[in-house]
């Protein structure tokens, strides 16, 4: 049994916590805010995407990226900040826009989504988590351009997904007609993915956690550093103190780039600000019963209890969490235009979150070159789906045992 500290409230660091009391050892969680997932967890998509996990990084994107950048309303925004980090950041994406390089991610990453989905099944039996609005509804990514969805459609060869008619879309999700539907050309359908409200997951498991008799408790502090003897870290230096461990797990989502570097390490993160709308459903409404993805516009539909969440767009702005109201009108006319009754869009709570995301879309997991201390950091858009396989990852290797999947693209690497 070891000592051991995670960083991080979000649900990436619960889940962490979770997996390695449950491996045995005893955990203490370090949390700056005063609530647990306060942060990307807060008020996200909420879609459990086991499937559709394909990198942002592919061969078309930076010609792409051209026309939604010239787009006000378009799904991509940039903006310099000013640092080196961010032109970095830049330079190794795009050296990952290539259809190799994104295959192999896509294939890596569709193993981790599988067994992520298998953890959160475990997880689901072990703590019978209830009010987290979950449902499988199925996944439907829909699209705009004929040409695009006919080039996708060839590449669905069965197995779990579907490729549908324009027809075929609307009768598994008839509020897509709402609007017209004329811009409808098909879509993707994905069986037994899922929804549910992260944030409810994150505070519902963290009480289940506090009564855990492995777990140490819950310390609101602020990390500020390490202690280091030799090549290994001993303790975990906060503002209400030092912690010693014998392991400590970075989870802290963009917060892991600058702890990481007081100790020499550099981790290619870089915050993908998007925003997203919980919009109140009642009787006269007619909400997507699928979770439903515009593929062009880059925009996710998901009914989570008794409201509609929207989650939209990627701006590289840096840590900047205002809500522009530039971007907010432009999501508003989106989702009034694609599905005009489905929500109460009146009263919708807007939101800002940013997501650490690696250059290739793929999270960093396990061992650092300093003994002791360990990764669960880079998830992206797809924190939520991948927290609980790579949280258990993560505790098999704190725990001397092997990865039970192939780690090859899922570890540290040069940015």
């Amino acid at each position: 049994m070891k000592q051991l500290v995670v960083i991080g409230g979000g649900v990436v660091g619960v889940t962490t916590a979770w997996a390695l009391v449950e491996a045995g050892h005893r955990v203490t969680l370090v949390e700056r805010a005063p609530e647990l997932a306060t942060g990307a967890s807060r008020a996200n998509g909420g879609q459990l995407s086991y499937r559709y996990v394909s990198p942002l990084a592919d061969a078309g994107v930076p010609l792409k990226a051209l026309g939604w950048l010239l787009d006000p309303g378009g799904p991509l925004r940039f903006k310099l900040d000013g640092t080196a980090a961010q032109w970095r950041w830049l330079a190794a994406f795009l050296a990952h826009c290539r259809g190799p390089v994104n295959r192999r991610t896509t294939e890596r990453l569709l193993e981790l989504g599988a067994f992520s989905q298998q953890c959160f099944g475990e997880l689901m039996r072990q703590t019978a988590l209830d009010a987290i609005a979950l449902r499988t509804p199925g996944k439907l990514v829909v699209y705009r351009k004929p040409d695009e969805f006919a080039r996708v459609a060839a590449r669905t060869q069965g197995g779990p997904e579907r490729a549908l008619t324009r027809d075929e879309c609307l009768a598994i999700e008839p509020s897509l007609g709402d609007g017209g539907g004329a811009w409808l050309a098909g879509g993707i359908f994905t069986a037994g993915e899922a929804v549910a409200d992260c944030h409810a997951l994150s505070v519902q498991l963290g009480e289940r956690l506090a009564a855990h008799p492995h777990f140490q408790g819950r310390l609101q502090a602020s990390a500020t550093g390490f202690v280091v003897e030799g090549d290994r870290v001993v303790a975990l230096r906060t503002d209400q103190g030092e912690l010693s461990a014998d392991g400590i797990v970075l989870a802290a989502g963009l917060q892991s780039a600058a702890l990481a570097e007081l100790v020499g390490l550099r981790l290619p993160l870089y915050p993908l600000k998007g925003y997203s709308l919980s919009a109140p459903i009642n009787g006269v409404h007619r909400p997507p019963t699928v979770s439903v993805t515009d593929f062009e516009r880059k925009t996710l539909y998901a009914r989570i209890g008794d409201q509609l969440r929207v989650a939209a767009m990627v701006d590289l702005v840096g840590e900047d969490t205002r809500i522009d109201p530039q971007r907010l009108a432009a999501l508003q006319r989106n989702v009034r235009e694609t599905f005009p009754k489905a929500a109460d869009y009146d009263h919708a709570v807007p939101w800002a979150g940013l997501r650490p995301a690696t250059p290739s879309g793929a999270p960093m997991l396990g061992a650092t070159p300093l003994r002791g201390l360990w990764l669960n950091v880079g998830h992206g858009a797809l924190g939520f789906t991948f927290s609980f396989g790579s949280a258990r990852i993560v505790a098999d290797l704190v725990s001397g045992k092997p990865s039970p999947i192939a780690l090859d693209g899922l570890q540290l690497r040069a940015a």
